[in-house]
């Protein structure tokens, strides 16, 4: 489980396609999420999938999530399904 936390954003840009999402995991953990699948839900029944590119912040670190076409605004604040799949 994670949460929605906002869009990636920089100075003078926004990326609507790349949020970042907080997990409940710890720091040396979260690395290991990286290439995983997220799912988000809306209110609607619409599913938006996506992946983790990469941990952003080393004190409080935040994973970025890059979804196909991006996501509403309304899913900001919402939580998101990281799917960790264990490779043998």
């Amino acid at each position: 489980m994670g949460l929605i936390l906002g869009y990636r954003r920089g100075s003078n840009t926004q990326y609507p396609g790349q949020v970042l999402v907080s997990a409940p995991i710890d720091r040396k953990g979260i690395y290991s999420l990286v290439g995983t699948k997220v799912v988000a839900r809306d209110e609607y029944g619409n599913v938006y999938v996506g992946r983790v590119i990469k941990v952003l912040g080393s004190r409080n670190p935040k994973l970025v999530v890059a979804f196909r076409g991006g996501i509403p605004g309304q899913l900001i604040g919402r939580p998101v399904i990281v799917e960790k799949c264990v490779l043998r």
